[in-house]
């Protein structure tokens, strides 16, 4: 079989085409089968996917406009607004006007969204592991350089 055939069992229009093949497809069943699974955790700590995420941007970053935290969250800005202001109702993140440009709103971390931080990041850790289970740094780094690189084309795309 030539290398242009092989390569055609990754394409969903050609004959040779074989859905487990599909990288996507996995990316879909690791997306899903992770998702549920990290539902599954933070409930146990009244914590949802899209608030966890913004927890570990801002541990990360310590403070971020909230546009700045949609492009990172990989979500839109309407959506990131609704939550960030739950965030703020329940104490997990504080608001400020940036002194530079008062349309933007800076959000940080409080010491609560901290400890909800701090709370889960064992189970999360286990969470991991048990994910990357046989895998070696290198496979992992392989694994994320790949994954970026098509992230990049992708992106490409919608700009």
């Amino acid at each position: 079989m030539t290398t242009k055939r092989k390569f055609d069992m990754y394409d969903p229009l050609s004959e040779n085409f074989k859905r487990r093949e599909f990288p996507f497809y996995w990316v879909a069943q690791i997306n899903a089968l992770y998702s549920q699974e990290m539902e599954r955790l933070l409930k146990r700590v009244d914590m949802d996917v899209p608030r966890w995420r913004i927890i570990m941007i801002l541990k990360e970053h310590s403070e971020l406009s909230i546009s700045e935290l949609a492009s990172q969250a990989v979500a839109k800005l309407p959506t990131t607004t609704k939550i960030v202001y739950r965030m703020r109702d329940d104490g997990l993140v504080n608001l400020v006007t940036s002194s530079e440009d008062g349309r933007v709103t800076l959000v940080s971390l409080t010491d609560k969204g901290l400890e909800s931080l701090e709370q889960i990041r064992g189970s999360l850790s286990n969470l991991f592991r048990r994910s990357f289970k046989g895998l070696t740094s290198a496979e992992v780094q392989r694994t994320n350089m790949l994954l970026e690189r098509l992230y990049g084309n992708l992106k490409t795309l919608s700009d």
